[in-house]
């Protein structure tokens, strides 16, 4: 297994961990990089790391740069940086570096929309070692949002700001795997028709056979769902999982793709059976939203004593409306108190995975190209004994291009205050790669929250941490931990945004004296666009430990005028700041007083 992408770069800023001592400082930052992210069975290596040819160019922005003002290409790429191949002849070139055979690849790229919207498809040439090997097919359908447009999300012409621009594309290569050592060309010729192609980064990965059916297993086809998209298959699944939960046996989706476009009452539920797929890259579960659509959900529910595994489920969707014309739904609404497993799953251009209950975890999993949270851990936002949100788990899932926060910890009281706070979260050991909307990182209230040893790299319009409550109706913040954290990048172009922001309920909130209580230790903190770290609001208690502030394009800590509260800062490090710019600026002194 193989962390994925490793630690990814930013331009214009570096770790500095060599002169590590002990456990304190640059040692702690060490120790951070090399536990941080996801193990995952793919490696991704960043385009503009290549070799360019035929004209090819790198665009980047860096810490430093003027702060983004607006959505862009290099906001929204990994490492705010890709590779534009805009005339005929340009390529990029990496190796296969990972010591393995790579018989699929996800290539993360953009094309241009249509110029009335609904995007355009074009094919891009792979060669393997100087040699051809196939074209593959891009598009930007699901791609190219106008954010506040007058008509909807995909019109280019009603007034809207453009954002997500990128989409990933998985590809099984044609002919032999490519072997360790060789190189992959990704290259525009003539018959490759997109105006521009720019690429962001390629996975690579070997992949293996199919999984076999699982013993006293009732397969989906038996029961007349059709592995070959041909047919609507959403009734012949559910009846398939009825008959399992009555029979007290697991549900088998053999290797196919399966269409879910049946305009039934209700989405298709697990609850209480385990179902499997073949793997991720074998088993498709396609939700072809009607367009225009009335209300049409077709979430997968997971509820108590459900576990799911070793599938993909993939949608048509064009933006966020869940149930609206073109609107994307959650890939998995899991709850139930008795608890729930979900492990080698893969979701993409949906709205979010949705995560309440009591005990579940969701593990080893991937999301992409979504319109909402890639994970995102809550109490349902209503007061249901089945969605409590207590001692849910989120560990070693890989989420890139989220239309919303990629993991998020959310914790609603309700407009009258009588929602259960969630309790017990843990986010581990997770990868959050250029969302293109909100944050890496989100706590938005809870008490005994830990986020421990994930990597954020890139937040195009937020930041890669957002420490607080959400709105008006948000339970407080009652104890958090945060440690062992890298998070590169964030301070993006929606507002005022830093690397790491703190903060508080706001005045109207329905706990007008409740605090935000956070402890940091042992994170890195590297290459914002704007500040290292910022609070702001009123309420905040926070402490800070061993935690690593690198090449920060402003201040390394600044607490905003307003502040009430208390920081306890104990050997941290704010490095290589630039000319004109403080370690710390406290702008609420007689208020925020700060010790350590």
């Amino acid at each position: 297994m193989l962390v994925a992408g490793a630690l990814f770069v930013i331009p214009g800023a570096e770790v500095h961990a060599e002169a590590a001592t002990g456990e304190g400082g640059a040692g702690a930052a060490a120790k951070a990089v090399a536990s941080a992210g996801a193990t995952t069975p793919f490696v991704t290596v960043e385009a503009e790391s290549g070799e360019l040819g035929g004209g090819a160019e790198v665009r980047s922005i860096k810490p430093g740069d003027p702060a983004p003002t607006a959505a862009s290409l290099e906001t929204e790429a990994s490492g705010y940086a890709f590779v534009e191949l805009s005339g005929t002849g340009g390529s990029v070139t990496i190796p296969n570096n990972t010591g393995k055979n790579a018989n699929t690849l996800v290539v993360r790229a953009s094309i241009p929309d249509a110029p009335e919207g609904g995007g355009i498809t074009a094919s891009l040439n792979l060669y393997v070692n100087g040699t051809f090997r196939q074209a593959i097919t891009l598009s930007s359908q699901q791609a190219w949002n106008y954010r506040d447009a007058t008509t909807n999300p995909d019109d280019p012409n009603a007034g809207g700001k453009p954002y997500h621009f990128y989409n990933e594309f998985p590809v099984w290569v044609t002919g032999a795997p490519i072997a360790p050592g060789s190189t992959i060309m990704l290259k525009k010729d003539t018959a490759n028709t997109a105006a521009v192609y720019d690429i962001d980064s390629v996975d690579l990965e070997n992949v293996g056979a199919a999984l076999a059916p699982p013993a006293n297993s009732l397969s989906v086809v038996s029961y007349g769902a059709d592995p070959n998209f041909s047919k609507d298959s959403t009734v012949a699944i559910q009846d398939t999982v009825n008959a399992a939960r009555q029979q007290g046996k697991s549900v088998w989706i053999p290797q196919g793709k399966y269409l879910t476009n049946s305009l039934i009452s209700k989405p298709l539920d697990f609850t209480g059976v385990k179902v499997q797929g073949a793997g991720m890259w074998y088993t498709t579960l396609y939700r072809k939203v009607p367009l225009p659509a009335n209300s049409w959900r077709s979430q997968i529910l997971v509820g108590s004593g459900t576990t799911v595994t070793d599938l993909q489920i993939d949608t048509n969707a064009i933006w966020r409306g869940v149930g609206g014309t073109g609107g994307s739904d959650y890939g998995i609404n899991a709850s139930g108190a008795g608890g729930w497993q979900v492990d080698r799953i893969w979701t993409r251009h949906i709205d979010a995975n949705w995560l309440s209950g009591t005990g579940g975890a969701i593990r080893n999993s991937r999301t992409a190209d979504t319109y909402g949270d890639g994970f995102n851990i809550n109490n349902g936002n209503t007061k249901n004994p089945d969605k409590l949100g207590l001692n849910i788990t989120v560990q070693n899932n890989f989420a890139r291009g989220t239309g919303d926060d990629s993991f998020a910890v959310y914790s609603d009281s309700g407009a009258a205050g009588t929602n259960g706070q969630l309790i017990g979260a843990k986010v581990l050991n997770n990868t959050a790669i250029a969302p293109w909307w909100a944050n890496g990182l989100r706590i938005a209230g809870g008490r005994n929250i830990e986020l421990k040893n994930n990597l954020v790299n890139s937040v195009s319009s937020n930041s890669a941490l957002d420490i607080g409550v959400f709105g008006d109706t948000g339970h407080p913040l009652e104890s958090a931990t945060v440690s062992g954290n890298v998070l590169l990048g964030g301070g993006g172009w929606n507002g005022v945004r830093h690397g790491v922001r703190i903060s508080s309920p706001t005045s109207t909130s329905l706990y007008p004296d409740a605090y935000t209580n956070v402890t940091l230790t042992d994170n890195v903190l590297r290459g914002a666009l704007r500040a290292g770290l910022y609070i702001d609001r009123t309420r905040v208690t926070a402490t800070l430990k061993n935690n690593t502030i690198d090449g920060p394009a402003t201040r390394g800590i600044w607490i905003t005028s307003g502040v009430t509260g208390t920081g306890a800062f104990t050997d941290n490090q704010v490095r290589n700041l630039r000319p004109g710019h403080v370690a710390t600026q406290n702008d609420s002194a007689s208020t925020f007083k700060i010790t350590g």
